[in-house]
């Protein structure tokens, strides 16, 4: 089969297309899965240049998300058959193949049927981000209905999920994007209040839009400064939920303290990290659950890149230059 191999960590010029063998099914309880597509996420550009989590597991197959059709089952397979159509996030971080790849192999239990009205290719490019922005905004933000959120970078992956996921919960959501494109996109997933983060200060916006009081929950998907000055869009007693290690300093720390917030992190993928099968077994839920809200059509995905897999370093450099809009996905044809 064709995949995309990074035999060492650097920039995108690592990842090279070599034909290799097609995997065999590791156990009783696994799928082959002949993939559609892949999604890309920044995720994948950080594992690429540093190898984080397993940099003695080289070569990799990157990608944690995949779509496709169930090619073979194990023996003791229960949940699927040859030609279902699945998606998931699995592999692509060092520690087993990822989707990079036309197959794949998975355990049954991280494998979810994908929507029945949309195709693979965006169906690749759901997982991973949908369960970000749940796990941020339900689990550990605990939204709900009437309150204020502030969602930065909500053109983006991630971003553009957690506006219709908030939209759905019934909160108010003020966004931050870079331009009036992107406004128009994210107003119409139920945005109110549009910051163009380039011409005006966040901070000073969210306080004029809650009358001085700051939003209940900030999701911050950007890091850095962005981060730091979110602690002052929150209110007193709110919560900031990152995606991103934080340059917090004493007097950062100072300043939540005084302003009571809660500070919660969001990884996703640390069930798979740290090997827990039960969470892993609960994101599988989640994409379950997804995929009624995209069938019922609560929920969309915006792809837009499709590359064709020997296209990888491409994908990644149009990642790593910033700005992108919604997904960008790999295909397999």
């Amino acid at each position: 089969m064709k995949t995309i191999l990074m035999s060492t960590a650097g920039d995108a010029s690592v990842l090279q297309l070599h034909e290799i063998a097609k995997p065999d099914l590791p156990s009783a309880h696994h799928l082959r899965v002949k993939l559609a597509a892949a999604g890309i996420n920044p995720l994948d550009t950080k594992l690429r240049a540093k190898a984080l989590y397993h940099p003695d597991k080289l070569p990799a197959i990157l990608g944690c998300d995949g779509a496709g059709i169930v090619d073979e089952v194990g023996s003791e397979v229960t949940r699927f058959k040859a030609g279902d159509a699945v998606y998931f996030c699995n592999g692509g971080i060092g520690d087993e193949p990822g989707n990079y790849a036309e197959y794949t192999t998975l355990h049954e239990e991280y494998c979810a049927a994908s929507p029945a009205n949309i195709d693979l290719h965006d169906a690749a490019a759901l997982p991973l981000a949908y369960i970000t922005a749940r796990e941020a905004l339900v689990e550990r933000a605990n939204l709900q209905a009437g309150q204020t959120i502030l969602i930065h970078a909500a053109a983006g992956g991630v971003g553009h999920l957690a506006v219709q996921l908030a939209h759905h919960l019934g909160a108010r959501i003020a966004i931050t994007v870079s331009d009036t494109k992107k406004a128009g996109l994210v107003h119409s997933l139920g945005a109110t209040k549009i910051i163009n983060y380039k011409e005006q200060d966040f901070v000073q916006e969210t306080l004029n839009w809650t009358d001085g009081l700051g939003a209940d929950v900030v999701f911050d998907t950007v890091g850095g400064d962005t981060f730091l000055r979110s602690l002052q869009a929150a209110r007193v007693g709110g919560k900031v939920v990152t995606l991103l290690s934080t340059p917090l300093s004493l007097a950062d720390t100072q300043l939540a303290r005084v302003r009571n917030l809660s500070l919660c992190y969001e990884m996703m993928l640390t069930p798979q990290l740290m090997n827990l099968h039960d969470a892993r077994v609960r994101q599988r839920k989640i994409l379950e659950d997804a995929a009624k809200r995209v069938e019922a059509g609560e929920l969309g995905v915006l792809v837009t890149h499709r590359m064709p897999l020997a296209q990888a370093c491409d994908a990644h450099r149009l990642i790593e230059a910033g700005g992108v809009t919604g997904k960008i996905i790999l295909t397999m044809e």
